[in-house]
């Protein structure tokens, strides 16, 4: 198994496929009142650069449940934001915790903190990538259609993190994936690339296109995201204008399969990227979603840390 979860192109398909399977099983016996103490005795850091509703809860109570404990560090906290060093930081924090996941914005203080310390580091989103919600929606796709691979998974919006995991995911499991996204907010070409080269071990089929149309067309999930990404609030007015075309509205939405699900990474906007009438529709799926996070990560967790 590989030590870190720093994005999803790292992992074999076996390793997310496996990881989808033991996440199944810890919500299963989760539900079932089955107590599973894989992690009794550890520690988890948890590193926050960003704030986040979900992450925050989802580990904590996620290492909870794992018989194990989790420690909240913000960027007040650490001394990362003022001067030390991760080489430092890494290295001090592996003699105190077992694990650490960490939510910032640069991939290179992940990687960092994967190469400079001893312990699994567990990315919890990063500007680049967001490895963990995405094995969160493909667990829902698999509650939901029961497969991944051959199914078709359309993300409509900006080119982010987000839609960046998706394609390496759908890639290593053998999904199509189509992204759209308005001209200049497109997905960041070496990640295509990447993504593209690990598709050909699985066949799934790579689409990247401006046209919301074309890759909505008979999807079998469909995604959105925010146009507006944490610490990008003053380009909210002129990326609304650009990204309006691109909402999901029931109008698109029927250009998908009948059957397709709606999921979105929450938090949510309604009458931006998605209307009501979809996000809070028969097909949505996203309360589903968010509450994956739990079961996705803990697996994650006993993955890398057990």
């Amino acid at each position: 198994m590989n030590k870190h979860l720093l994005t999803l192109h790292d992992w074999s398909s076996e390793e997310i496929l496996d990881t989808l399977e033991l996440a199944k099983q810890l919500k299963e016996e989760q539900k079932a009142g089955i107590t599973h103490h894989h992690l009794k005795g550890k520690t988890l850091g948890m590193i926050f650069s960003k704030s986040s509703t979900r992450t925050r809860v989802s580990f904590e109570v996620g290492m909870y449940q794992l018989g194990g404990s989790a420690l909240f560090l913000s960027a007040n906290d650490i001394q990362l934001g003022r001067g030390e060093s991760i080489y430092d930081t890494a290295n001090v924090l592996s003699r105190f915790v077992d694990g650490i996941m960490i939510r910032t914005f640069k991939q290179s203080d992940v990687e960092d903190l994967a190469k400079y310390g001893s312990i699994p580091i567990i990315n919890g989103l990063t500007d680049l990538v967001h490895p963990c919600q995405i094995l969160a929606d493909f667990q829902t796709v698999i509650e939901k259609k029961g497969k991944l691979k051959g199914l078709k998974m359309a993300f409509i919006g900006d080119g982010n993190n987000v839609a960046h995991s998706l394609l390496y995911g759908c890639a290593k499991v053998g999904m199509d994936i189509a992204v759209a996204s308005p001209k200049g907010y497109e997905c960041d070409a070496e990640v295509v690339k990447n993504a593209i080269e690990d598709a050909k071990a699985t066949g799934a089929k790579i689409t990247i296109t401006n046209s919301p149309e074309e890759a909505i067309k008979d999807a079998d999930a469909v995604y959105a995201d925010t146009w507006v990404s944490m610490g990008q609030e003053s380009d909210k007015e002129e990326k609304v204008k650009i990204f309006m075309p691109y909402q999901i509205n029931k109008e698109l939405f029927s250009l998908a399969k009948p059957d397709a699900i709606f999921l979105h990474c929450l938090p949510a906007y309604r009458g931006y990227e998605v209307t009501e009438d979809v996000i809070d529709g028969p097909n949505s799926v996203i309360f589903d979603e968010a509450e994956n996070r739990l079961h996705a990560q803990k697996a994650v967790m006993v993955k890398l840390m057990k």
